[in-house]
């Protein structure tokens, strides 16, 4: 049961409102308590670090006890301390980090490519419905098609040269980071471009000075999302007729069926991945603080 709220009279003098205390309901208090559970509850920055480290050191304990105690055959998956073994001895013997470089490389040309060209037509297809209708379509044909079906269609294009793996990269991030900016430019409330429009402001003002602040943190956000997806290209990517990249390394070890290897380059990416999301979640907490 709730504690109902409870009423004093005012004194002479003082303000009704301030004279009536409300308590909180008992079940408030209890949701207050425990936020860990809680629905869209806060924690402090301590304990996330402290549940993200427990719940990976939970994972990989698992992971190391299924693999040792046969639950799961090591040739398919072998143990983090194998893996990581492996993964020493491919960086200090087999060249991985020049091969990590390399397609770190790689992506981010792609991405910076996809994301010059996707802004501004994301823009352009949410401010203008003519440009909308005439593009929209032509974005979500192509966005649909499967990129490695795509594989042999590139190699007659371009060759087997680095433009084949740069265009794969883009060509699986840019059609679907043109729909998530045209959705930010929409979601920009109508009450401001006429706030803008009523003070004053030209088109070409309203758009920089009021529609790009207000979709900045959103945007931001995808291409943070957007950056990932580029990632998960990179072995179709690098498997056309590569000699070097995290793509190559995989699919060679893959061939001989070198499973710590190819756990290894896995690992890899992951490790380039989980660090530059959280250098971009930390911009984006800078850049974006009254949000």
């Amino acid at each position: 049961m709730t504690s109902e709220a409870t009423v004093s009279t005012p004194a002479e003098g003082q303000d009704s409102l301030t004279a009536i205390p409300v308590s909180k309901p008992r079940n408030v208090r209890k949701r207050t308590r425990n936020q860990f559970f809680a629905f869209r509850g806060t924690l402090s920055r301590s304990a996330q670090i402290i549940t993200s480290i427990s719940a990976s050191l939970f994972v990989i304990a698992l992971w190391e006890i299924s693999t040792r105690l046969g639950w799961i055959n090591s040739l398919f998956l072998p143990p983090p301390s194998v893996t990581v073994e492996t993964l020493w001895t491919m960086i200090t013997q087999k060249h991985l980090l020049w091969n990590a470089g390399i397609s770190t490389l790689r992506v981010w040309v792609a991405f910076t490519l996809s994301v010059v060209m996707a802004v501004p037509i994301g823009i352009a297809m949410s401010s203008f419905r003519g440009v909308g209708a005439a593009l929209e379509p032509i974005v979500d044909f192509i966005r649909y098609l499967p990129v490695p079906a795509l594989v042999p269609l590139s190699i007659i294009w371009f060759g087997v040269g680095e433009t084949t793996k740069i265009f794969l990269l883009w060509l699986g991030t840019f059609f679907q980071l043109v729909l998530l900016v045209a959705d930010d430019m929409r979601r920009v409330p109508q009450e401001y471009v006429e706030i803008a429009y009523t003070v004053g402001a030209r088109p070409f003002q309203m758009l920089k000075d009021v529609a790009l602040r207000a979709m900045l943190p959103n945007l931001f956000d995808n291409l943070r999302i957007t950056l990932g997806w580029c990632w998960t290209y990179l072995i179709i990517a690098e498997i056309v007729a590569a000699d070097n990249g995290l793509g190559f390394v995989i699919w060679a070890a893959r061939r001989y069926m070198n499973t710590s290897e190819v756990m290894a380059g896995v690992v890899t990416i992951g490790i380039i991945g989980l660090l530059t999301d959280q250098i971009l979640r930390l911009i984006h907490k800078r850049l974006f603080r009254y949000l």
